[in-house]
């Protein structure tokens, strides 16, 4: 399954006009109730679906029926794989049957979210790029099941996925027992739009992408057709919410990151073609982007990163998309349809990947990537927390940032300045968590501006940072911080006050902000929401 020889180029069979359900689906399919009923009580579950997008969306609802109904709940056990966070539909009422035990590799579902920091459910947070070769090892515990959604299915085993790749096909090439949701929403026109590779284990062969349009596997994925124990037929779109347009702050930040790629263009360090993008998830990543679509100064982009989301209309609506290469299409509502009403156009613009292949450290550093990701918080010399409240209380996970950071050309992580009001700074003496260290963070951006920290000593870092990407209303805390470091630090190399270092945490824990003066921060945010809440009264009358 596994070796490379087994893929095989594009063919112009995978493009035929026969119909959907042919006489293998036909011969296939079941009743979602009459799945769940098959599956086992101890299920250890891949399922397809990425951030979310491609996940199936009937049957683990009518398994969760079955364990409802069930006489004795509490014999059912549920291992849950994903590709990383998928919908209401699969993390949602799988969480809510309180059977679900284990959870990887990444979540953003409030009831997944909810179990795992009250400790009633276990959850591995990892790099996206190692969850394919742990469970192809069997360092995991073995899959039994196999649920994936797919716009096709032929009676050689061929399955064609939606609008995600994610783990797939290492879960369909794992699993003992593989069932289809066939999605009638996604049109057979999305056949051809995947690249499915899997590199072989312990090789260390190149994985033969050198740019980002470039195609070394099979449109589908193949298995065996007698593992293929059921189908059923759906016709529903992703729930997938979409997200919120970017404030003025995530504008801000976009500009200050604008500016600096075309000072790196004007020093030569970056081609006058520009990089390739990858942006994570968020309203700042969508600001990005936004305003790269409407700056005459960019002509041409392309992408090569893991969630491609409704802010790449703008770069296709100004004519400056030239290829993106992803694991998952994560639209809105608004955008599956007009994707899907302008596929034919569309199509030779994009590429769906293999999650190991679209986080694969080899080939982002030979691409060499302009990465931006999300900071939950940072400290003054530049680590950054991107998973944990308050050092213990999971949000949603590392997902692939850690991926594209460490092998980044340049890596960059953007974060607006406060958050609740100004109850919390974004940048801190010590991050509670540290998930990406000074050694792979080149760039900190917050809407105040942006610090170059590339060839800078850990003081110079600091002090960069404290000046360039604070909130006012924390600059001289965080300066007074510093200068204690220097005079009470065991070393003068990255000063610290342990005993201070983590008392802004501490602080919020306590009084429900980091600021000092927390009474009088409390009365502006009671003041401010007063002249807000007249605003609008008035407004109304």
């Amino acid at each position: 399954m596994f070796r490379r020889q087994h893929f095989t180029k594009i063919s112009h069979r995978c493009f035929s006009s026969e119909s959907r359900i042919n006489s293998f689906i036909k011969s296939k399919l079941m009743s979602a109730e009459d799945i769940a009923e098959k599956l086992p009580e101890k299920l250890t579950l891949g399922a397809s679906g990425f951030t979310p997008a491609g996940y199936p969306k009937v049957i683990p609802g009518a398994y969760a029926q079955r364990i409802k109904n069930s006489k004795n709940p509490e014999d059912f056990s549920i291992n849950l794989y994903t590709g990383a966070s998928t919908g209401d539909e699969l993390d949602g009422v799988l969480a809510r049957t309180g059977r679900l035990k284990l959870k990887i590799p990444y979540q953003s579902h409030p009831d997944l979210r909810k179990f795992i920091n009250q400790g009633k459910l276990d959850f591995i947070d990892m790099h996206l790029s190692h969850v394919s070769r742990y469970m192809r090892e069997g360092i995991f515990p073995p899959i039994n099941v196999a649920i994936v959604e797919a716009c096709d299915v032929t009676s050689d085993g061929r399955i064609y996925l939606t609008n995600s790749s994610g783990m797939s096909s290492t879960y369909l090439a794992l699993a003992k027992d593989i069932y289809v949701e066939l999605n009638e929403a996604h049109p057979l026109e999305m056949k051809g739009l995947h690249d499915i590779y899997l590199p072989e284990l312990h090789t260390g062969r190149p994985i033969n992408i050198d740019y980002v349009d470039d195609r070394i596997g099979t449109p589908y994925i193949r298995v065996n057709p007698e593992r293929i124990k059921g189908i059923i037929l759906t016709n529903k779109f992703d729930s997938s919410p979409g997200f919120k347009k970017p404030d003025d702050a995530s504008f801000k930040i976009a500009n200050h990151i604008l500016d600096f790629i075309l000072n790196e263009v004007e020093h030569g360090r970056i081609p006058k073609k520009l990089l390739p993008f990858q942006s994570g998830v968020g309203n700042v990543a969508n600001a990005v982007l936004a305003c790269i679509a409407k700056d005459n100064r960019f002509k041409s982009i392309e992408m090569y990163t893991e969630v491609i989301q409704d802010s790449i209309f703008d770069l296709i609506d100004s004519d400056k998309l030239r290829f993106a290469s992803t694991t998952a299409l994560t639209f809105s509502l608004e955008g599956q349809k007009r994707f899907f009403n302008q596929l034919t156009e569309l199509k030779s613009k994009f590429i769906l990947r293999p999650m190991e292949i679209s986080n694969n450290p080899e080939v982002i550093r030979r691409i060499g990537l302009i990465t931006m990701n999300t900071a939950l918080e940072a400290d003054i010399y530049g680590n950054v927390n991107s998973t944990h409240v308050l050092g213990s209380a999971m949000m949603n996970g590392i997902g692939g940032s850690g991926d594209f950071t460490r092998n980044a050309y340049v890596s960059m992580f953007m974060t607006p300045s406060i958050a609740k009001g100004g109850k919390i700074s974004s940048f801190v003496p010590m991050v509670s968590h540290c998930d990406h260290n000074e050694h792979s963070v080149q760039i900190m951006v917050s809407e105040q501006g942006l610090a170059d920290l590339r060839a800078k000593t850990p003081k110079q870092r600091a002090e960069l940072i404290i000046e360039k990407c604070v909130h006012p209303m924390y600059k001289d805390q965080l300066r007074d911080y510093y200068k204690q470091a220097q005079r009470v630090s065991f070393g003068l190399h990255t000063p610290h006050d342990l005993q201070q270092a983590l008392s802004w945490h501490v602080r919020l824990q306590q009084t429900g902000s980091m600021h000092p003066d927390y009474q009088q921060t409390k009365t502006k945010d009671t003041e401010q929401a007063a002249k807000q809440d007249a605003q609008t009264a008035s407004t109304k009358k």
